[in-house]
């Protein structure tokens, strides 16, 4: 497996011990669910006016020791009494791991307008919400640079899409009342010095299509063609892009040289952010030892700062899944990922040989949901569910590879069940891992 050729290792701090959770926090939880299903109690109107609800946002779990590891079988687990010995999870239901930084700072439930969509599964995973730090909430599009459409459907088409992400800033969409899909015949391309912040806001109604025939979203920092903005192009913190309230469907990256994988999108410098959307049958190369990502691929975030995936959904239903030769959801090299109440499943890995690719094979076939190269870098789940993803090599559910072992995952009140295929579980069943990659998991379930 190789490192990503970028970059630099950042330095993490790991804060002083958190205490153990209160009732405060029970109920906070309580009401961060009902808020997700549409429900508002009064008590948590109120907890909005009161110090000791907004004291719940940094109240979480300590940090158990680094390294441990967890059972070698395929028995169920469940923390508590399931997780590696010596460890009482190491993240936060804020969907914050406890080494991202002690400071207080908001946490509720993100607004999703698609919990009950027209078609195809819902985004994310509607069961029991993690709160979400404010970095990872939408974006306010409330005073647009660019709205595509004059109010009809006809009037939203792939050209008008591709001028405004050249343009950047915030877009919205001006389609009409009903659903509707906007097909490109290219991939539209974040200019690197047209804004710093490029969003995307769909409304829930706007699902973009690739048509089988192309990829829909690409930046590149790195990319001379969306010319250079800093002599670090590897490290930069712009542009920053969040994609929100859409569906990407139908993208094919197969036809990309260069720049392969991601599917849908394809992302490296800046920052990006994914929040209440959704990824249906994209696909990119069906074979390659470290190509993958048919949903989105990602290099080089500024400083290490890791990609937010919020209430969004890859797959999600029997016949909506997304393919390639590796990460069948998401794939990344030297990359960090934080992902929040979301669904991986019904996706598939199908490359063959793995990485480095066996003699005589093509490689590939690893991470049927999500695929993690590199050194530093941490996985991070809450709230995430990940099942039925199929793999031909390893990492049914998760590959995670930190190629120098300095890299770990967390996991918190999620659930990893029924993914297929694949060998190499050392610590849990699903997981490919290094044996001593620490996993520190909490309130959830592997089996």
């Amino acid at each position: 497996m190789r490192a990503s050729p970028w970059g630099a290792d950042s330095d993490r701090k790991r804060p002083a011990m958190l205490p153990e959770p209160t009732a405060h926090f029970h109920l906070h939880r309580f009401a961060a669910r009902l808020e997700a299903m549409g429900r508002t109690p009064c008590f948590w109107r109120a907890c909005a006016l009161s110090l000791s609800c907004l004291s719940v946002a940094v109240i979480g779990c300590g940090s158990g020791p680094e390294g441990t590891n967890g059972p070698h079988d395929d028995t169920m687990v469940e923390s508590g009494a399931g997780a590696p010995p010596g460890s009482d999870g190491d993240q936060n239901r804020d969907g914050r791991p406890d080494d991202e930084g002690s400071e207080p700072f908001d946490s509720m439930p993100a607004d999703n307008p698609l919990t009950n969509p027209s078609s195809g599964p819902p985004a994310g995973n509607l069961g029991t919400p993690c709160l979400v730090p404010s970095e990872a909430m939408p974006e306010d599009v409330s005073n647009p640079t660019t709205v595509i459409g004059g109010g009809t459907p006809g009037s939203c088409t792939g050209e008008a899409f591709i001028d405004a992400v050249a343009r950047g800033g915030v877009i919205t969409f001006a389609c009409g009342q009903d659903p509707v899909e906007i097909t490109l015949d290219r991939p539209a391309k974040v200019v690197n010095d047209a804004s710093p912040e490029v969003v995307i806001d769909g409304g829930g109604l706007v699902t973009l299509s690739g048509g089988g025939r192309t990829r829909i979203l690409y930046m590149n920092t790195c990319d001379q063609e969306q010319v250079w903005t800093t002599p670090h192009c590897d490290n930069q913190d712009h542009p920053r892009l969040t994609v929100q309230n859409l569906t990407f469907v139908d993208a094919n990256s197969k036809s990309e040289g260069k720049y392969d994988g991601g599917g849908a999108i394809w992302t490296r410098g800046g920052r990006l952010k994914v929040v209440n959307s959704r990824f249906f049958r994209n696909v990119c190369a069906d074979t390659g030892p470290d190509v993958g990502g048919a949903g989105i691929r990602v290099f080089d975030q500024y400083q290490d700062q890791p990609v937010y995936v919020v209430n969004s959904t890859f797959g999600g239903a029997e016949g909506y899944g997304n393919v390639c030769s590796n990460g069948g959801g998401v794939s990344s090299i030297g990359v960090s990922w934080r992902i929040i109440n979301s669904l991986f499943s019904h996706n598939r890995a199908i490359g063959n040989g793995g990485n480095p690719a066996q003699g005589g094979t093509p490689g590939g076939g690893s991470g049927g949901g999500i695929y993690n190269d590199g050194n530093t870098m941490t996985l991070s789940l809450c709230g995430t569910r990940i099942e039925r993803n199929q793999v031909n090599s390893h990492g049914s559910a998760i590959f995670f590879v930190s190629n120098d072992h300095s890299g770990s995952i967390e996991i918190s009140d999620s659930i990893i069940t029924g993914n297929q295929g694949g060998s190499w579980y050392p610590t849990y069943p699903q997981i490919s891992n290094h044996d001593d990659t620490p996993i520190h998991v909490e309130n959830s379930t592997i089996e």
